[in-house]
């Protein structure tokens, strides 16, 4: 069976515990993982080479709060030793101190121009639709965050927004990616950024693009 460690809390403003009750325990359980939850950092610092996927929802409120150096060394070590990475929304404006833990993430939240906790309209767009991630999910709309992030370059990406530049002219037609993955040793990571509220999640194409990038991330348990 797939074992997973579940890390959530953190700043209320992104409804961690309200996520987890509604929207992440009911996908995991579909999923048929083995879940640990925990709302301690401080459990990054054990040893996490037992776990087959990392599910992060851990959300900062400050920019000054990071990891440390022993808990960037665990979690770097669990993923190149093939323990797999899936997050969204918020996990991207964590740690914000830890640059190896964005390096590993594969990018970082900058802004919303549209406004903290603002409900703007906005598409996201799929870019591969051969990846198995996307089976099924096509072009979706929400009423959100909508994130401007700093990507890596090298991640493979699934889906991306465009700005309209209704808030700042010069963002108008620039796209930045949403969801993607890429790998780090023999682990795989997966992040999408859809996800301020619940009923961001709830969406069924953001449901099934993440309940299928979180099986892609999983190392396989079989």
């Amino acid at each position: 069976m797939t074992r997973v460690l579940y890390l959530f809390g953190g700043w209320p403003g992104h409804k961690p515990y309200e996520v987890a009750a509604q929207w992440a325990r009911p996908l995991f359980e579909e999923l048929g993982f083995e879940v640990d939850e925990t709302n301690d950092i401080f459990s990054l610092d054990a040893d996490l080479t037992g776990y087959d996927l990392l599910a992060l929802n851990w959300n900062n409120a400050l920019l000054s709060e990071g990891l440390t150096a022993a808990q960037e060394d665990r979690l770097l070590e669990a993923v190149e030793a093939g323990t797999g990475v899936a997050a969204w929304h918020g996990a991207a404006a964590a740690f914000r101190t830890s640059l190896k833990y964005h390096w590993l993430l594969g990018g970082s939240f900058l802004e919303h121009p549209a406004g903290e906790g603002v409900k703007y309209p906005y598409e996201v767009t799929i870019v591969d639709r051969d990846h198995e991630i996307i089976d099924g999910v096509g072009d979706f709309r929400v009423a959100s965050e909508q994130y401007y992030m700093s990507v890596d370059p090298n991640n493979h990406v699934l889906a991306e927004t465009r700005f309209t530049g209704d808030q700042l002219a010069w963002l108008d037609g620039k796209t930045v990616p949403q969801a993607w993955t890429r790998t780090w040793g023999q682990g795989r990571i997966f992040y999408s950024a859809v996800g301020h509220d619940l009923d961001d999640l709830q969406n069924p194409d953001v449901t099934r693009l993440c309940r299928q990038g979180f099986a892609w991330a999983a190392r396989d348990a079989k």
